[in-house]
């Protein structure tokens, strides 16, 4: 049985989710199931994500159809709520090993705004099943998720 890996995709450059996201293309050409949750983005059509099912699914918790960062404080309150719920789906996916592969994309930025707090999620990635593998992606890397991670990649933009 192989060991599941914590892997880190950040920095100002594109291409973190893409990567994220080839992942769990390579994982699902295996028969391997897929989990991605996606944190403060804007929506997006997410109808060719029907076709990657059962293998790979989709999960986004937020309600507004825009940016986090494009929210009034109110809005941001309400999303707060959204975000938290998909943290806890997240916790139970983790702690079940339901997926081979987990995908939280953007969620570094949850912790930049102070949603949840470091040792939160690093308590939650501690107590991962063993042979699940998880994917961060965001902008800013912390201090603890570096520590734990088995892989931290940096994409950062030169022109």
């Amino acid at each position: 049985m192989e060991k599941g890996t914590i892997q880190v995709y950040y920095g100002n450059g594109q291409g973190k989710s893409a990567a994220a996201l080839g992942n769990a293309i390579r994982f699902a050409s295996q028969g391997k199931k897929c989990i991605i949750i996606e944190f403060l983005k804007s929506e997006t059509n997410t109808d060719y994500f029907e076709k990657l099912e059962p293998e790979i699914k989709l999960f986004r918790f937020e309600r507004s159809k825009d940016g986090f960062e494009n929210l009034t404080e109110e809005q941001k309150e309400e999303e707060k709520i959204n975000i938290l719920n998909g943290l806890n789906y997240a916790k139970k996916v983790l702690g079940t090993g339901e997926c081979d592969l987990l995908i939280l994309d953007e969620f570094l930025g949850v912790l930049d705004e102070g949603i949840i707090d470091e040792e939160d999620i690093i308590s939650a990635l501690e107590s991962k099943s063993l042979i699940t593998n998880v994917i961060l992606t965001g902008q800013n890397m912390s201090q603890g998720l570096f520590k734990i991670a088995d892989n931290v990649l940096k994409l950062e933009s030169e022109k």
